[in-house]
């Protein structure tokens, strides 16, 4: 079972079982494929450079909309950030997701402070796809949700994810805990 992060003189460490590393592997590589533009980097080498993109619209996709939301209210507005933004937010969320899957390579995982809030970033980016996933909207669907806690009592796939949100809610809980215990007090 995993030991969830905590502070150490070695840096912020925590130690996973195999099939735990496997399945955390796994969800960042999903949410990375979920990330990846549809559409190819513009031909133009200035707008490949500066990350634009041609046609840069909202995302069918309802998680997407969650992990790349619009940034204003106003449709044109929204597109014209999107446009500028999109490409490079996409490709952050993307390296944060594989340099969590490579921390995951040793053991126990060991993070400087840079690793950490990548890590921290490819969590919580996992949470909002599953979230999205498991229709959670309200506190009452949180709950429903957080009353899952048995893994040999699944029995269909919203408890399965369910249990999933809350593996990886508990982990990056214990990784921000131990990011504010390093934090210097005043």
């Amino acid at each position: 079972m995993a030991q969830g992060f905590r502070s150490t003189r070695k840096g912020i460490t925590a130690r996973f079982e195999d099939a735990e590393k496997d399945l955390l592997q796994k969800l960042f590589a999903d949410v990375a494929q979920t990330l990846a533009p549809e559409e190819p980097a513009a031909q133009d080498p200035l707008e490949r450079m500066l990350g634009v993109s041609a046609d840069a619209s909202a995302p069918e996709d309802s998680a997407l909309r969650r992990l790349l939301p619009d940034a204003s209210p106003d449709p044109e507005r929204a597109a014209e950030f999107r446009r500028y933004t999109e490409r490079a937010l996409r490709e952050t969320k993307m390296g944060a997701l594989k340099q969590a899957a490579l921390a995951l390579e040793a053991q126990p995982v060991r993070l400087d402070p840079e690793q950490a809030q990548a890590f921290g970033q490819a969590l919580n980016d996992v949470r909002l796809v599953l979230a999205d996933r498991l229709e959670i909207r309200s506190q009452e669907d949180a709950e429903r949700v957080g009353r899952y806690d048995d893994w040999s009592a699944i029995e269909d796939v919203e408890a399965y994810m369910s249990l999933l949100y809350n593996f990886v809610s508990w982990l990056q809980e214990t990784l921000m805990e131990a990011l504010l215990h390093d934090l210097p007090r005043h």
